[in-house]
């Protein structure tokens, strides 16, 4: 069993939730951070884009791997623990984006309950580490089978479930239901952690009541706002709320993940990458649309400082 001493999860997200982001989000309480999602069959193919998706931030960290294949999740999930030293390897059973569950991967997994079994218990056995699953509650509202399909891989070996509370059919639209994540925690014996829908301390608390989960995760709500995990860290410890944010605090983060990224990805990517990170810092200030012009026409690390010059 996975000991969950963390209540605070930063949810996986491609394309965002890459090695220095989760280092900035580190800085604003102790939480737990997963890679983007890695595809097993890119790892044992030894594609070297893939690779450098493992790199650890802190821990507790842990890698996502995506596919449909036990002996290639397992095989994967050795290579992917050897490179990145991970305290634990997850599973994603969840995502709902064609590309990935036209493969048979993702959440298309949760239609094949046995198969999910196979997958759990070939990582489990292959690695020292405790495995979890992330998956949704189910392919759609006539196939809603999150605690069957969690039972399965908790049988198979699986240390704990992330569940975010809507359908595949739903992507991300809707409200997530927590109660749908409170009948699954009531049929494990494995922690559980809520996903969907947690987007301020309020909300995670109302989350955990109503799921009665043992962690929350936080995705998209995270964009653009790491200070989401000390406002959150404050609220589950008792802890005055902190103040929100001002825009020169939003500058010196945002600065601060644009080096990280500098130095993980270089200059240019960084840069192009830095456009919808310094977009996401800005959302619901008053006036960020004159800034976000300026965003998106950054082509160098000098035009990504002066952005930020301006800011404070």
């Amino acid at each position: 069993m996975l000991n969950i001493s963390h209540a605070i999860y930063l949810a996986p997200m491609a394309g965002v939730t890459d090695w220095a982001y989760r280092a900035v989000c580190r800085q604003f309480a102790p939480i737990v951070t997963v890679s983007e999602m890695v595809s097993a069959k890119a790892l044992v193919y030894q594609d070297s884009k893939t690779s450098r998706l493992l790199r650890k931030d802190g821990s507790p960290y842990g890698v996502q791997l995506f596919g449909s294949e036990p002996d290639t999740m397992a095989k994967a999930a050795v290579i992917a623990l050897e490179k990145s030293g991970a305290d634990f390897l997850d599973i994603n059973m969840g995502c709902p984006t064609p590309k990935i569950v036209k493969n048979g991967d993702g959440c298309a997994l949760m239609q094949s309950p046995a198969l999910c079994g196979e997958i759990v218990a070939a990582v489990a056995a292959a690695v020292d580490v405790p495995v979890t699953v992330k998956l949704r509650l189910g392919w759609d509202r006539g196939s809603l089978n999150a605690a069957g399909v969690a039972k399965i891989c908790e049988d198979a070996g699986a240390a704990a479930v992330c569940v975010h509370g809507r359908t595949r059919a739903q992507q991300y639209g809707g409200r997530a239901d927590w109660d749908a994540i409170a009948e699954v925690k009531a049929a494990l014996g494995i922690p559980v952690i809520a996903n969907g829908d947690i987007c301020s301390a309020e909300t995670a608390v109302r989350a955990l009541k109503r799921s009665k989960a043992d962690a929350v995760m936080v995705g998209r709500a995270a964009l653009g706002n790491p200070f989401i995990f000390r406002e959150l860290y404050a609220v589950l410890s008792g802890l005055p709320v902190p103040a929100p944010p001002d825009i020169r605090e939003r500058a010196r983060w945002a600065g601060e993940q644009f080096r990280l990224m500098r130095e993980d990805k270089g200059e240019r990517v960084a840069v192009l990458e830095a456009r919808k990170h310094f977009c996401w810092y800005l959302h619901g200030l008053p006036y960020s649309q004159r800034y976000k012009r300026e965003i998106i026409a950054m082509n160098t690390a000098e035009d990504a400082e002066r952005v930020l010059e301006q800011w404070v």
